[in-house]
């Protein structure tokens, strides 16, 4: 039994025979002036009987006034604020009035008409596991960008206009030639002792009979043997080293953790076996230079389209990822195999 219910239950008990007739506004001294019922101060002319009543009977009161006593009914929901009248009601609002109170749900119109100033955020898509360094990768892939344009591309298009093709091809191939022993120690490490002794061949008769590799003379009859590029990070793909995350380097371009190792060990072959001059900055700056003048201005063209991709940082990298596994399963003999330098590195043609 709850507290309500044994309150009723005591003060039925207790009730009187005769019940004392309902109390009105003169016993209950109530104002009827007064707009909010307060009720005024009890003076001494109040009935004896009220005054006199048990709690039980106050109590029972209570409980049966606040049982028949109907709920307040609640006002209307209003979506949103309405000007009202003098009265307290509902005052009629013009359509084109510019007071006019908004629902702070409904769209906006003015937003739905496009009026050409829209500033729309393109974000890049989420990095891809081969590029972690994305973000840094694209910042110094943009940087690299504005310089090339500013000074790079300027540069190589004059040194290709100042060099007349044959000194710029003999400049090439002398470099290039340097290169054959480094191609040579690779395929034998990759167990292919026929292309190392073509290579070696290579650099015999392009060192003598082509006047110490400026005339390319063994890729024509009766030779017929073709440059073919290798390297230290060819070596390790071929046995399986994954290529690690993508990089886009100052004065490298692209390349990845696997392929900038590679690259390190290849140049040191020449400095640390044979000496002077290739430890030397005197051979190296200026071999650098060229090299990197001659690949600038033989790429123009590939470059170029590239930048007029919607994005010529993926497309770049993507390019490069999939060209450097070619060459590493052309090496597997997964796929025909790739004569030649890389797309960045392609050697000139006589």
């Amino acid at each position: 039994m709850s507290f309500s219910e044994f309150a009723i239950a005591m003060a039925l008990v207790n009730a009187p025979v005769t019940a004392p007739p309902p109390p009105t506004i003169d016993t209950l001294g109530l104002d009827p002036a007064a707009a909010d019922g307060q009720p005024m101060a009890v003076s001494a002319a109040v009935p004896a009987p009220l005054v006199a009543l048990s709690a039980s009977e106050q109590l029972f009161g209570a409980v049966a006034a606040a049982a028949l006593q109907p709920e307040p009914e609640s006002p209307p929901p209003v979506s949103w604020p309405v000007p009202l009248d003098p009265a307290g009601n509902p005052q009629p609002v013009p359509a084109d009035d510019p007071l006019l109170p908004v629902d702070p749900n409904a769209a906006d119109p003015a937003l739905d008409q496009a009026d050409g100033n829209e500033i729309v955020v393109t974000a890049r898509p989420r990095a891809p596991k081969s590029d972690p360094l994305q973000a840094l990768n694209a910042e110094t892939f943009g940087a690299i960008q504005n310089v090339d344009d500013a000074v790079v591309g300027p540069v190589a298009k004059a040194y290709e206009k100042a060099l007349p093709s044959p000194v710029r091809t003999g400049l090439i191939n002398f470099l290039s030639n340097l290169g054959e022993p480094v191609n040579f120690l690779n395929y034998l490490l990759q167990l292919k002792p026929g292309k190392a002794m073509e290579t070696l061949g290579r650099f015999a008769i392009n060192s003598t009979i082509g006047v110490a590799g400026f005339v390319d003379v063994a890729k024509k009859p009766p030779f017929n043997l073709p440059r073919r590029i290798n390297g230290f990070a060819n070596t390790l793909g071929y046995y399986g080293v994954e290529q690690g995350a993508f990089l886009f380097l100052p004065l490298i371009g692209p390349t990845t953790i696997r392929d900038m190792f590679g690259r390190v060990v290849d140049l040191s072959v020449l400095p640390f076996a044979v000496g002077k001059p290739f430890n030397q900055l005197a051979y190296t700056l200026p071999s650098g230079v060229i090299t990197s003048l001659d690949i600038r201005a033989q790429q123009d063209e590939q470059l170029q389209e590239l930048r007029d991709t919607n994005d010529p940082y993926a497309a770049t990298r993507e390019l490069y990822l999939k060209k450097r596994q070619a060459e590493i399963d052309a090496l597997r003999g997964k796929s025909a195999e790739q004569t030649g330098q890389q797309w960045w590195n392609k050697p000139v043609e006589d």
